[in-house]
């Protein structure tokens, strides 16, 4: 799987301190012997029906903070199982953004307040540019580092030690 350097999509806004278990409640792991099966629970508690809102290639959007609280993986494998295409907020927990890259779901952290929910985006990840289609604005962000493009680029952390093993 190669991931495009540009994406463009409509945002789903959210504000600060998502927790991990907003994100997918633990509750609901028992519904379904496959977890991918679980994506309609997406955001449940805070936005009920949040998953039939969903089209490939949509970018989340918040504010500081997100994903803080369990290190869930549900909470990143049913955001990408989704169709959510990237996330962008001013700030992640550690073990979120970095479940995020395990999986090949690239997370920025830039400026957000500018960008409101509905709005159709392209982000740059290789330029480090944000284009706001809907309000004309730009706004930059620091581009990914090249260590994390490699693991993004390959899909994710497995496949990414499956090709260098491959090439070592």
């Amino acid at each position: 799987m190669i991931i495009k350097t540009q994406l463009k999509g409509k945002v789903h806004k959210f504000g600060d301190d998502i927790t991990a278990d907003y994100i997918f409640a633990g509750k609901h792991r028992a519904k379904a012997e496959n977890v991918l099966d679980l994506k309609d629970y997406v955001f449940n508690e805070i936005r009920p029906g949040f998953a039939k809102t969903v089209t490939q290639g949509d970018i989340l959007v918040a504010g500081e903070n997100f994903g803080l609280g369990s290190s869930r993986e549900h909470a990143t494998t049913l955001i990408k199982a989704l169709g959510i295409e990237a996330i962008l907020a001013k700030s992640f927990a550690r073990i979120f953004y970095r479940n995020c890259i395990n999986i090949g779901l690239p997370v920025i952290e830039c400026e957000t307040d500018l960008i409101n929910e509905s709005d159709i985006i392209i982000v740059d990840l290789k330029k480090g540019t944000v284009n706001d289609l809907s309000t004309n604005q730009s706004m930059n962000f620091r581009p990914v580092p090249e260590s994390l493009w490699q693991i993004l680029e390959c899909g994710g952390l497995v496949n990414y030690l499956k090709k260098i093993g491959e090439e070592g």
